[in-house]
């Protein structure tokens, strides 16, 4: 997921949950989130494009995935909030035909490495998930409030 500031994307969704006391663990919290900071696949886009000898499919996530529950707390800190309600598996599904969308998206583990970007010697900006998110969160607050 490329988590961006700008209205109507994941970022944005999930830091509406969290604003709303609703930034809890989703399902049991456990299954891995791969994200990358916008700026980050910007950068990996670029760096992909200048590799003369790269060829072929090539992941772009952050290097450090993390559990759900970990990935919600740390978003809740970043944006000074203690307390997120979680949400059950079961209210997934509600919430998902609201949405239009499917539960798998949530609740389905993805641990992914862009190893062939380290291996060309790619150094991302954001490589941990909380220094990401502040930057986010900071960004998310000056865009809202102009």
């Amino acid at each position: 997921m490329t988590m961006s500031p700008d209205s109507g994307g994941i970022f944005d969704t999930l830091l509406s949950l969290v604003r709303h006391g609703l930034g809890g663990k989703a399902g049991d919290g456990r299954q891995y989130v791969s994200w990358v900071h916008d700026r980050d696949f910007v950068r990996a886009l670029y760096w992909i494009i200048e590799q003369e000898d790269m060829a072929g499919a090539v992941n772009i996530a952050a290097p450090n995935p993390l559990p759900n529950a970990e990935f919600m707390a740390t978003l809740r800190k970043a944006w000074g909030i203690r307390i997120g309600l979680p949400a059950t598996s079961a209210m997934l599904e509600v919430g998902a035909v609201f949405l239009k969308t499917e539960t798998e998206l949530i609740l389905k583990s993805r641990r992914v490495i862009s190893s062939r970007l380290a291996e060309s010697g790619f150094q991302f900006q954001y490589p941990e998930w909380r220094d990401a998110a502040e930057d986010l969160c900071a960004r998310w607050s000056v865009i809202r409030n102009q």
